[in-house]
């Protein structure tokens, strides 16, 4: 295996200069090398902008540990021209690890968008302020095969969003608030889209969140669909939304479409969830009326609203 450190590619671990060229440059000689690679970020504070690892790589295997604060530029400004902030693009075979820290500031702060890909950090910790915009703490799209492991999550948005094209994802031990929860979606945004499946979200712990465990569409028509989800052993602390399938999404009511979402879901099931809702709704099945949700399975939900047992909606849903 051949290693790469950071600093050796001119990455300051003092946060006084930018750094992005530092990590590019890391990055593509551990993608230009046949061998097996290892990226290295050690403890510090590394300033850097927008980010994107690009392939195809000579390597089949790059494995990156940061151990050091990775923190994104204070002007908004400087992120908002951008989509994300770290994404992959066309790479696979990429395995983040350590204990280092994203301190964010802008949208969509880490974008996994790689086929045959596991380009999300685990054992990290990702924080953005709770009233940043957009500021989604992790997001897959069109990616399959990738894990998320042992993450902890504060951020102004989804602390992990899902979108079209996702499949064999494994999310676990992740801890999120503030935020809104790990979502899939929103969907539906175009009539043409790939679907979500084979999800798995296990041992979660959301505290004074605006969702837990979400699926969201547009009521748009499209051909997407999501299926074959588990939710399983997640604690809610306080959340306002703990469980939610929401086909007629439209956040504060603007620019609404009006019609019926087309995306079809099914078999989804939610097993041991517990704890306390701060609304008197703790759960929301608001389904499409053309296109039921189905295979909605609740097994072992406990969940209470001011110490007593929690309300239930139910729109177009079928389960058990």
């Amino acid at each position: 295996i051949t290693n790469f450190n950071v600093l050796n590619f001119g990455a300051n671990p003092t946060g006084g200069t930018d750094s992005t060229d530092g990590f590019l440059k890391a990055w593509n000689a551990a993608c230009g090398t046949a061998d097996s690679t290892f990226i290295y970020v050690p403890k510090g504070r590394y300033l850097v902008g927008p980010l994107a690892f690009k392939g195809q790589c000579k390597s089949s295997q790059i494995i990156i540990r940061i151990d050091g604060t990775i923190v994104a530029p204070l002007d908004y400004g400087v992120l908002g021209k951008s989509n994300n902030w770290f994404s992959f693009e066309d790479v696979s075979g990429v395995s983040i690890i350590g204990r280092g820290t994203f301190d964010a500031k802008g949208p969509s702060l880490w974008a996994c968008k790689a086929s045959n890909s596991n380009s999300c950090p685990s054992g990290a910790t990702i924080i953005a302020a709770g009233n940043s915009p957009n500021t989604d703490g992790i997001h897959v799209q069109l990616s399959r095969n990738v894990e998320i492991l042992s993450t902890s999550i504060k951020t102004g948005d989804d602390c992990i969003s899902i979108g079209p094209g996702t499949e064999n994802l494994w999310i676990e031990q992740i801890t999120c608030g503030p935020g809104h929860g790990i979502s899939i979606g929103s969907l539906a945004k175009d009539l043409k889209e790939e679907g979500v499946q084979n999800v798995t979200v296990k041992k979660t712990v959301f505290s004074n969140t605006q969702n837990g465990l979400r699926i969201k569409s547009w009521a748009r028509p499209s051909n997407g669909y999501v299926q074959g989800v588990r939710f399983i052993d997640s604690v809610m602390r306080n959340v306002q939304n703990p469980i939610m399938i929401d086909q007629n999404y439209c956040p504060r009511n603007e620019n609404c479409p009006g019609q019926v979402s087309g995306i079809k879901i099914n078999d989804i099931v939610y097993e041991d969830i517990r704890g306390t809702s701060s609304t008197p709704i703790a759960i929301k099945f608001d389904c499409s009326d053309k296109n039921p949700c189905t295979g909605i399975k609740l097994q072992n939900v406990n969940l209470t609203y001011l110490n007593k047992a929690a309300q239930s909606f139910c729109s177009n849903v079928v389960g058990k």
